[in-house]
């Protein structure tokens, strides 16, 4: 959690500063979000490859462990489908590319900013965090009533990094794995669903 805040923290800094005017001049008259996308797609990148044991682990798993990321994503985005008739002035792609996000609130957000704009992505920003500060809330509550998937399914692509250690202290390390491989699959899609839905849906 204390992560999310710390992100929470810079955005709000953000927008109050933007609001005031008091940045210099060269912050405020161009865009470096696109910038920040690309350093950041290399180091989501540079982790999922170095990280050589997970990789391992998972070429020895049954098949049906790709399951586990095929439902969160089939459940988030009918959720999300759902929600998208009881929020006006939200069409059901929009709702959609919000929750194809899975909690990746910081790349999430920028794609959906570049593509249909500001206010969108300030959606997108706080829905996924507020996705993962339920997991961090939550999990104990949900793995007890819905099993032990229930936090994986919460988290999201959070599952392999922030969430983790909560999802592993209430499921089970023999879980972990499981968790990390779902973060993976998820946050590798993220851009890719993201930008389908807004672009093609």
């Amino acid at each position: 959690m204390k992560n999310s805040m710390i992100i929470l923290a810079f955005f709000v800094a953000g927008v109050g500063l933007g609001i005031g005017e008091l940045l210099p001049d060269v912050v405020m008259e161009n865009d470096f979000s696109m910038y920040a996308l690309y350093v950041l797609m290399f180091l989501v990148g540079v982790g999922i490859g170095a990280d050589k044991k997970s990789w391992s682990v998972l070429r020895s798993m049954n098949l049906k462990i790709v399951l586990i990321p095929v439902g969160i994503i089939v459940g988030t985005l009918l959720g999300t489908a759902a929600t998208s008739f009881l929020l006006n002035g939200v069409s059901l792609k929009e709702a959609m590319a919000v929750g194809a996000g899975f909690g990746y609130y910081s790349l999430s957000s920028i794609f959906i900013t570049q593509i249909s704009g500001e206010t969108l992505g300030v959606t997108a920003l706080l829905a996924n965090i507020l996705r993962e500060i339920i997991t961090l809330l939550g999990t104990p509550l949900l793995v007890n009533y819905f099993g032990k998937i229930a936090g994986i399914a919460s988290g999201g692509a959070t599952s392999m990094d922030t969430t983790l250690p909560i999802i592993v202290k209430y499921s089970g390390k023999e879980w972990a794995i499981i968790s990390v491989f779902s973060g993976i699959v998820l946050t590798v899609l993220v851009p890719f669903l993201v930008t389908f839905i807004l672009e093609f849906f």
